[in-house]
């Protein structure tokens, strides 16, 4: 059933306000086995929002409105539907009465603009708000079903849960499953290259995102259809084997999990300990490895040595090696390994230093060369890699390639 949602308010529109209920309400929709094929954000202007009934009316089953329900004149949503759908507005008593009686508690008379939010579409069936002095309303046509709830997120969220949602559960709409697999040192277009013989054959019901970051790749897999959610469990299941077999050299996480979260399970596995020496990065290896709960078990510092006096007084790095080679180099990215092991006493030690730009690059080493280096008790590694991208993206594509090093040396338990 397509299903689309539409957000009333000219102060959606604008940077101060985001459109939150939205997600909640997809969230939702999700959990019932109802995918959203169409989000809209439409202003208070009576023409736009008939134009967007329209086009929403010809293209989805289910409309989810919110917003435009208030007593004031730029509240127009369920004039303008009941318009468009050529229905009259019916006046209700029992509505008036119970705006009333809120006002009466509070101890203030009514004031007359509420009256405008007893008007109900007729045919309509009127939708409770215990929060709010705005009814919502829910329509089924023999096309459509159509639900108009307020905007404010207080009251929509109890409204579409107690309301919306048993309506829809109630009619058989299935089950939507979601999974998200995650990777890491493989580009889009290599991706899809290889995963050209898995996308001829995705099963019925199965849908597949892929989601492109510096240094990150997510493939969403989504199950949507009427069978048992054990069913559509064991379809995923023998698609998502497919993708491992192409692709899990690179795959990290397959519940979603951040790269970080996933090196933090290994560290406690293993019964290990990390320190970090970073320099182009400025202390973000540290901060994702400190972001995750826990993380306390198994990390002991990170020491941010920019200059090369930092990397000799806090790290030990010989002079005559800097002079030689360079703060950014091979060599000074294994002796930042090494040190901070040997000074925080740690199973492992991390490095990363590299040249994050814009400026500072040269023919020799262009902006984006980053050395990262291991370090633990049978020796030290040392990997050269090239990104590209702004500052930002260097530094962060710095910190993913470290993490996934540190996660394949887990791996592999050396």
């Amino acid at each position: 059933m397509k299903t689309e949602i539409i957000a009333v308010g000219s102060e959606l529109l604008t940077p101060d306000f985001q459109d939150t209920n939205s997600l909640f309400l997809t969230a939702g929709l999700n959990g019932i086995g109802l995918g959203v094929s169409f989000k809209t954000v439409v202003g208070d202007d009576e023409c736009d929002l008939a134009r967007v009934f329209r086009t929403a009316l010809g293209r989805s089953r289910l409309i989810l409105c919110m917003g435009g329900l208030g007593p004031t004149e730029d509240d127009r949503t369920r004039e303008t539907l009941a318009k468009v759908l050529g229905l009259k507005l019916v006046f209700r008593k029992a509505i008036l009465a119970g705006i009333r009686e809120r006002f009466h508690r509070r101890g203030m008379a009514m004031p007359p603009s509420n009256r405008k939010q007893c008007f109900v579409i007729e045919g309509a069936e009127v939708l409770d708000n215990p929060r709010g002095t705005a009814p919502g309303l829910w329509l089924a046509t023999a096309r459509h079903r159509i639900a108009l709830l307020p905007g404010p997120p207080r009251e929509i969220r109890p409204m579409f849960e107690n309301h919306v949602l048993s309506r829809l559960a109630a009619s058989g709409t299935g089950v939507m499953v979601r999974r998200t697999i995650r990777l890491t040192g493989l580009g889009e277009s290599s991706m899809e290259s290889l995963m050209k013989p898995v996308y001829a054959a995705v099963p019925a019901g199965i849908s597949v995102t892929t989601l492109a970051s510096p240094g990150d790749l997510s493939i969403q897999l989504t199950y949507q259809g009427s069978v048992p959610r054990a069913a559509a469990e064991m379809s995923l299941d023998g698609f998502e084997e497919k993708i491992r077999e192409a692709l899990s050299p690179w795959i990290y996480s397959q519940n979603g999990d951040s790269l970080e979260a996933v090196v933090g399970s290994l560290l406690k596995i293993k019964g290990k300990t990390v320190a970090c020496a970073e320099s182009c990065t400025g202390g973000l290896l540290g901060h994702r490895l400190t972001g995750v709960p826990g993380s306390s078990s198994y990390f002991l510092e990170s020491a941010v040595v920019y200059s090369n006096a930092a990397k000799k007084r806090r790290l030990g790095v010989p002079k005559a090696l800097l002079e030689k080679h360079g703060a950014v180099s091979a060599a000074s990215a294994r002796a930042m390994a090494i040190g901070i092991r040997k000074t925080a006493r740690s199973d492992i030690g991390l490095s990363v230093t590299g040249v994050a730009g814009p400026g500072g690059g040269t023919t020799r080493k262009p902006v984006g060369l980053v050395y990262i280096a291991l370090a633990h008790n049978k020796g030290a590694a040392v990997t050269r890699n090239h990104f590209f991208g702004g500052r930002a993206q260097v530094k962060y594509q710095s910190s993913q390639k470290a993490l996934d090093v540190l996660r394949k040396f887990l791996i592999k338990g050396t």
